[in-house]
């Protein structure tokens, strides 16, 4: 089984050029993906508060695969890469770097992986000299705990006016909030995975990681 893993947050390139880039490693290396693994925040939220996350790769089994665009996706400290790739070595889990051809299993050698760390601990510590608020930050909204409905919704073709209507929400307040989340690319990426070449795929095929999603379990059961 290999997943392909996509992240949204503020420090991550977009999910579209995230897409391209695995599809272009895949088609070269002649690997099929078996399920695609969304993961969506506004904010770059720690490890420990990234449960989902954690849940998802203590399921994977022995042998199979995670491809990411690069190693960054997964986190941007190296702190919390170390524990991410202790738990994917632990579980005898191929990570496969497209950004680089690099596959960390078992069989690396640990002067590569410190040799990635170290790079992305330099990149971190450059990128925290700036002050102030996060660039492409986001406050809470209302609309977050139907983050996970807008975007199947999205997904499946239903506009704006239709999502507003069923949600009984304002249709201008929820417009401006997928566009400040950036929903409609998160969505078509969902749509185009669905709909590529291989053959048609049912929305089990995406597993969408996202932290308000057990607040809307909560709200429609």
């Amino acid at each position: 089984m290999t997943y392909a893993y996509r992240r949204q947050t503020p420090h991550c390139s977009s999910l579209v050029e995230q897409q391209h880039e695995i599809q272009r490693f895949s088609i070269e290396n002649v690997m099929a993906i078996d399920k695609e693994v969304i993961e969506y925040s506004t904010k770059n939220l720690h490890l420990e508060e990234r449960e989902e996350f954690e849940t998802f790769l203590r399921t994977i089994g022995e042998g199979h695969s995670i491809l990411v665009a690069s190693l960054s996706v997964l986190s941007n400290r190296a702190d919390e890469l170390v524990k991410i790739i202790n738990c994917i070595l632990t579980h005898e889990i191929n990570l496969w770097i497209s950004h680089g051809g690099l596959c960390i299993n078992k069989h690396t050698k640990m002067v590569e992986i410190f040799s990635l760390l170290n790079a992305l601990r330099e990149e971190h510590k450059n990128g925290n000299k700036q002050m102030g608020r996060p660039k492409g930050s986001k406050s809470n909204s209302k609309f977050d705990v139907y983050h996970a409905q807008i975007v199947n919704l999205l997904a499946e073709g239903i506009s704006v006016s239709a999502i507003s209507r069923e949600l009984e929400v304002s249709r201008s307040s929820l417009k401006d909030y997928i566009e400040s989340r950036s929903l409609k690319d998160l969505a078509m990426s969902m749509h185009s995975y669905l709909n590529e070449e291989h053959g048609e795929r049912g929305l089990d095929n995406i597993v969408l990681i996202c932290p308000f999603e057990e607040a809307y379990n909560k709200k429609v059961k």
